[in-house]
């Protein structure tokens, strides 16, 4: 049975993952900060789908948080999803310097180190899955969020290419505006949102696995979201600029 190690997954897009995974008979090691929930999240997906559960709870903005996800990931683990990610209240240059290094903790080292702790059990047996959860902001520019999501798009395409291996993916998820815990976590205000741009956390999984397998690098999950992508990576950075301000994060 192959294993699948999920960070943030207690809820939105990692709890998503997790049932996911688990229909799929994959054991599973959820890992987030909140120890209440992920015993209750873990009880929940092993009388569900009677898969092995193990809880590791972590905060992956520490050393010491990561260490102990370093170390159970060079225990072997088949897919890594790189899931935990947060926003700021408050916009750049006013968030609080230690709340932005937080964030490059979580967003851009935690996907470093937690990489580079899967993939030697990976290359041992010549095959495994990483998937870096980025976001379509990284195709945008929007403070400090954006920019940690556009380094985990740059550096999971450049991992992907160093590894050169097609038993061995890597891939970086870029989904849009999703139903989560998310903004309210962060203290934004979503209500200029359309509607017609959220998406539900079980299509973005379900889309991100099928990518997964056909070997994608970069997946961006729903029609919407490849045309706003393409679009914008036509158009003049100012001009993206003025839509992301309009839209929101």
């Amino acid at each position: 049975m192959p294993t699948a190690l999920i960070t943030g997954a207690t809820a939105g897009i990692g709890a998503a993952f997790a049932r996911r995974l688990a229909a799929d008979a994959y054991s599973l090691v959820l890992v987030a900060r909140d120890e209440l929930r992920l015993t209750q999240a873990a009880d929940q997906l092993k009388l569900r789908y009677g898969v092995n559960v193990e809880v590791l709870p972590a905060d992956l903005g520490t050393d010491e948080g990561l260490a102990k996800v370093e170390s159970r990931l060079r225990g072997g683990v088949d897919l890594l999803v790189n899931n935990a990610g947060f926003g700021n209240a408050g916009r750049f240059p006013h968030v609080p310097v230690e709340d932005e290094v937080r964030m490059l903790k979580v967003h851009c080292e935690a996907v470093l180190r937690l990489t580079l702790a899967a993939l030697p059990g990976m290359t041992e047996r010549d095959r495994g899955a990483i998937v870096n959860v980025a976001s379509v902001a990284a195709f945008f520019t929007r403070g400090t969020y954006s920019a940690s999501k556009a380094w985990v798009v740059n550096f999971s395409e450049s991992a992907a290419n160093e590894v050169a291996n097609p038993r061995i993916r890597i891939m970086a998820l870029c989904p849009g505006f999703v139903r989560t815990e998310f903004h309210r976590r962060a203290s934004m205000d979503d209500s200029s949102i359309p509607g017609f741009l959220w998406l539900k956390a079980d299509d973005v999984v379900r889309e991100a696995m099928r990518d997964l397998a056909l070997g994608r690098r970069v997946s961006v999950p729903d029609l919407r979201y490849k045309a706003i992508v393409a679009v914008g990576r036509l158009v003049p950075r100012r001009l993206q600029a003025m839509v992301s301000q309009r839209i929101g994060r």
